[in-house]
């Protein structure tokens, strides 16, 4: 695994568990030092309900103070989401290149079989030849023997399939 997955991973693990945290205790809220507990419209205090005690000004900052903390559940959340989208992107474009590396490793294998078989086909077309310029001068000057000349045409003959052979592996 890459370091970049690697830091992925703890950041999206440090924002789950931060995330987990805000969920838990999504209706507390902490004001002057006192926890409340905001439950639909009203506001509790070590599970007694204190909405009509408290002043209209310290409901709005306790209700400020709760509203602020969802904002920052949503946005941990909303960044939870966007490092998941990420690091799946990052997954697909790894399996993409991987894919790809593939491919290409595949098509340079065949291509130096090709060209392997080319280069077979050449050498035994061009021993061939050589064969056949080398029994005709031979047999031009008179230098072959009944037996020579069996053997040459065997090792001609020889030399033609295993061109014929190199061509058919060429296509």
């Amino acid at each position: 695994m890459s370091n970049f997955k690697k830091n992925i991973m703890r950041i999206l693990l440090v924002v789950l568990f931060m995330s987990l945290g805000f969920l838990l205790n999504a209706q507390d809220v902490s004001f002057n030092g006192v926890t409340y507990e905001i439950k639909k419209d009203r506001i509790f205090k070590d599970s007694v309900d204190v909405t009509d005690v408290l002043s209209v000004d310290e409901k709005a900052e306790i209700r400020a103070a709760f509203d602020k903390k969802m904002t920052q559940i949503a946005a941990s959340e909303e960044t939870k989401k966007r490092i998941e989208k990420a690091e799946k992107e990052q997954e697909k474009a790894e399996k993409d290149q991987k894919r790809a590396e593939k491919k290409q490793k595949k098509a340079e294998k065949a291509l130096k079989k090709k060209e392997k078989a080319q280069s077979n086909f050449d050498k035994s077309t061009k021993k061939h030849k050589d064969a056949i310029k080398k029994y005709e001068k031979l047999k031009k000057k008179g230098k072959l023997s009944p037996q020579d000349e069996e053997k040459w045409l065997e090792k001609i003959n020889k030399y033609k399939e295993a061109s014929a052979k190199a061509k058919k592996k060429l296509k």
